[in-house]
């Protein structure tokens, strides 16, 4: 079974080094690279071609919120897991919205790091929508008019039933969960979700949770 890779950004030795450690005790999971800033991150990726890249948010030449959108617009983009100092974290929002899959922690224990990596390689986001309207309601300034507009309008392109679907994953629903409350199979909600995907131009759940969230504000 072929190896999920991962590929290093942190501006800190001592971070990359510990990441290094915890990650090499996986059979299933291989570094395959590390760079030190975020400008390095496209091309290190077009080099090492890894499943996942684990991210710092601040670096100095190019922070990980740049580095995450110019790495989502690459033809085959690495899932992204953002990594902060605390977890309510303006900056963890912006990474989301720039397509991030999740966040951790710098202090999370190493089994859920390697959890965490596994979960977002299998196509999973690892941060539930609650804790994404936590952080955005922390914040408290809202989406803003514009932002609640485009949402809206966005929300308004899908079916009745992709709105179902849609509002379901902003609950935080699984796709079990929203085959069980909307009556219909694992595969129908698969394939809704994908359709999601394409007519919200997210890639990850967290993305279409955050534009339900943005659309639901008053």
């Amino acid at each position: 079974m072929a190896k999920v890779k991962v590929l290093l950004v942190d501006d800190d030795a001592l971070v990359r080094a510990g990441l290094q450690l915890i990650l090499s005790s996986a059979a299933d999971l291989v570094v395959v690279g590390e760079v030190d800033d975020g400008a390095r991150a496209v091309a290190a990726v077009r080099e090492h071609q890894p499943d996942v890249v684990l991210m710092d948010i601040r670096m100095a030449e190019m922070d990980g919120i740049t580095a995450t959108a110019a790495l989502r617009r690459l033809d085959s983009p690495p899932q992204v897991i953002v990594l902060t100092t605390f977890q309510a974290d303006e900056q963890v929002m912006s990474a989301l919205r720039a397509g991030a899959s999740g966040f951790l922690v710098k202090d999370t224990p190493p089994a859920d790091i390697i959890n965490a990596v596994r979960l977002v390689a299998s196509g999973a986001a690892i941060i539930s929508p609650s804790v994404t309207r936590t952080l955005l309601s922390h914040f408290g300034d809202g989406p803003g008019s514009e932002r609640r507009r485009v949402a809206a309008q966005r929300l308004a392109a899908l079916t009745d039933r992709e709105r179902e679907v849609a509002a379901a994953i902003g609950s935080g629903a699984s796709n079990a969960e929203v085959a069980t409350a909307l009556f219909m199979s694992e595969a129908t909600v698969k394939a809704h979700v994908s359709r999601l995907f394409a007519k919200l131009d997210a890639s990850n759940r967290v993305q279409i949770a955050i534009v339900v969230h943005d659309a639901d504000q008053s």
